[in-house]
Formats: structure tokens, sequence, C-alpha cells
């Protein structure tokens, strides 16, 4: 198997990402970001099959062969979002808003059209007394979002 790389070979030293965890379904989710944000997986989808097994490590069943090790996609502003297919039961979106910072207004619509077709709405997008151009909502697979905009155009 080939080595790794987790980070886009561009990347800063320093970077920060956010890392999701689903109870398999993290597939479809990224399979979805990637669709609004029109980037490609860094390194594809590695999955438990692509696992070496370890000394002294149960070997992998046969229905957790497909399951999401690890996923990266860069969305806004380089930042990297990142997600597995955990183990445990999953309680998604409870403590953790993603925040997007388009650079236009015009920017924000359709990310916030795409990100909650099929999920919920739950301030839409509008101006704040703050002047940002703000909305939240949660995606179809119980991620949080923010879109903030501070642009005037």
């Amino acid at each position: 198997m080939a080595q790794r790389t987790f980070y886009p070979k561009e990347a800063p030293e320093a970077q920060t990402s956010t890392y999701l965890n689903f109870d398999g379904t993290t597939e479809a989710a990224f399979t979805f970001c990637k669709s609004i944000f029109g980037t490609e997986f860094v390194n594809g989808i590695m999955r438990m099959s692509d696992v070496r097994p370890q000394v002294g490590q149960p070997e992998v069943s046969p229905e957790h062969q497909n399951a999401v090790v690890i996923v990266q996609l860069p969305i806004l502003g380089g930042h990297l979002l990142m997600g597995t297919d955990a183990p445990a039961p999953v309680n998604q979106g409870i403590n953790v808003y993603i925040c997007l910072h388009p650079d236009s207004r015009s920017e924000a619509d359709p990310h916030f059209a795409s990100l909650s077709e099929g999920g919920e709405s739950e301030m839409p997008l509008m101006n704040t007394f703050g002047g940002d151009y703000y909305g939240s909502l949660i995606d179809p697979y119980g991620v949080q979002w923010m879109i903030d905009c501070s642009s005037k155009s």
C-alpha cells in the first residue's frame, strides 16, 4: 500500500481542519459536500479494507470492510474538512458548527441553499445587527453550518 499524505502538498505548515465522525454515512456526507464546493478528495477515500492488519489487532469484520477510515475535502479558504465512520454510536451536530466566510453575498447564497437542501434552515441568510450577512442551517447529515459574510456586495 502506498504511503498516504493526509494534507494537500500545497498546504501551509500550520493549518486548521474540522474532523467529523459519522455513523456509517461519511462517504455520502462528503460526496454531498464535494458537489457543493467543487473540490476533490485529498488522496481519495481510505477504507478499512485499505488498512494493513496489525499484530495483535483483531481482523476487520466483513461488514466493516467498506467503512471510511479517513476522507479529506478542501472547502473554502484552504480549510480542510476531514471525516470517518466512527465505531461507536455518534451524536451528530450538538456541539460543532462549521462556519464559512465567503468572499461575497453572491457566493454565500448558493452555499446556503445547497447545504440546507434536504436539511433544516435554522436562520435564513439575512443582514444582522452587526452588518454581516449571516445564516445557519443543519445539512441532511446532521452537520451544523453557519455562513457569515462581511462583504456588502
